[in-house]
């Protein structure tokens, strides 16, 4: 199979709050909005996102547990800063790891976390994992 798209979608009983929430601290574009399913764009290229509330009998609630999306910033400390002052919660501490990045998360309406980082040099301990 070759894909020429591939995007998350995300059953939520909070698509309006969710929407809202994208659009207002990440920038997200609404390019289409039925009510109970919303499609949100982030960046160039294009990256998406889809959250729909359980229309169907085959759809169940999604948990945000364990699921973490992650945005790849030009300055994560401004970004740090920005939803700070915006007021979101930090539930991971701005920090540079290893691995070869900067990062801190927060979450969204549905408890998803969101890893928002820019990318450093990886310590040589990481730097042989690198293709």
């Amino acid at each position: 199979m070759k894909a020429t798209s591939v995007s998350a979608a995300f059953t939520t009983e909070k698509v309006a709050e969710t929407r809202d929430f994208y659009v207002r601290h990440f920038g997200a574009k609404v390019t289409f909005d039925c009510g109970w399913y919303v499609n949100l764009e982030f960046g160039s290229p294009t990256v998406s996102l889809q959250f729909m509330s359980p229309t169907q009998p085959e759809h169940q609630l999604s948990s945000g547990a364990g699921l973490i999306y992650n945005f790849m910033v030009d300055d994560v400390d401004a970004e740090h800063q920005r939803l700070i002052s915006e007021g979101l919660r930090v539930i991971m501490p701005l920090e540079d790891h290893p691995w070869g990045d900067r990062g801190f998360a927060v979450q969204d309406p549905n408890s998803i976390t969101l890893y928002i980082y820019s990318e450093r040099e990886p310590t040589e301990e990481f730097r042989q994992y690198y293709r």
